[in-house]
């Protein structure tokens, strides 16, 4: 099986922390990897995870960077004559033009359990909904996004304290495992496929910054669901106390049942600097903000005199 792991070629496209994760599998496992199709950093994004071009210059792959698909790269992967073809959280949906390339096939890792969260930031929607349990899918791509047949897939409990980054973390890891175990078997041909149940299937768009706005007429569990799915690194769920931006970087359910105030009124100052603002349903405690522009820390600390008679809106 060693032989055949290195003698199948393999062309990535990669971007990510979960694509240097699975690009570090190939490499670990004596993969050939042709070449490398990722993306360049963009200077407007909070760059926390690891450099995919970094790691397959290391190991002498030639890399390949666009913001888009190149449509000079089909000539390319046509002459590489690739046996695989794997999408690790690359962010454009590859060709059918490309995809028809691969000898063996053409696979791509998931951030959930498909047919579920088909499509953009899947593990922060997953947040955003409550969910209680995700995964990770390796699938055969085809040309509509996460529609492929199913190789195989691992699942990941979702705990209260979780945020999108601890939860993305967890699903790294299973990504790396699933495709470490899985890699070989595909080379050879012993791996399952089982199609999807599209009656099952639900898909999520991307996520903007404009999507982390709080209304709090939401019952407190929606409101800290939100939080947690888009704070550090992801760009925060915010609200305004009269024109002022203000986000919430870490919140807590302090109830979920009774009616306690306004919505956004903030109904108690806590003794440890935290204050409690009721919801459209019970109330949340604030542990952490920061007013746009300013310092972040506890709301007592940051915003002091302002939050007197202060209603969050």
């Amino acid at each position: 099986m060693e032989r055949r792991v290195k003698d199948a070629s393999c062309v990535v496209f990669a971007y990510h922390e979960m694509g240097y994760a699975c690009l570090k599998v190939l490499f670990d496992l004596g993969a050939s990897v042709k070449a490398l199709f990722t993306h360049p950093d963009d200077p407007q994004e909070v760059i926390w995870w690891r450099s995919c071009a970094e790691l397959a210059a290391e190991n002498g792959v030639p890399v390949y960077r666009s913001d888009e698909f190149d449509p000079a790269w089909v000539e390319l992967v046509e002459k590489l004559r690739p046996d695989i073809i794997y999408s690790f959280y690359y962010r454009r949906l590859l060709p059918e033009s490309v995809l028809k390339l691969a000898r063996i096939g053409a696979f791509n890792v998931h951030g959930s359990l498909l047919p579920a969260y088909r499509g953009r930031a899947p593990v922060n929607w997953v947040l955003v909904n409550g969910e209680k349990r995700t995964g990770v899918t390796l699938h055969h791509m085809v040309a509509k996004a996460d529609a492929g047949d199913i190789v195989a897939q691992e699942a990941v409990d979702i705990a209260d304290d979780d945020t999108a980054f601890t939860l993305y973390q967890k699903l790294v890891a299973k990504g790396a495992d699933l495709l470490r175990y899985w890699h070989p078997r595909i080379v050879d041909g012993t791996a399952p496929r089982y199609p999807q149940d599209p009656r099952r299937a639900s898909y999520f768009g991307r996520r903007t910054p404009e999507d982390g706005r709080i209304d709090w007429s939401w019952p407190a569990r929606r409101i800290f669901n939100l939080v947690r799915a888009v704070t550090h690194p992801y760009p925060g769920a915010f609200c305004f106390l009269d024109e002022r931006k203000i986000f919430v970087w870490a919140a807590r359910v302090a109830d979920e049942t009774n009616r306690l105030g306004e919505p956004g009124e903030i109904i108690e100052h806590c003794s440890d600097g935290t204050v409690e603002v009721a919801a459209g349903q019970g109330s949340v405690r604030l542990l952490s903000i920061q007013p746009e522009g300013g310092e972040e820390g506890c709301p007592q600390t940051v915003l002091g005199q302002d939050l007197l008679n202060a209603r969050l809106k």
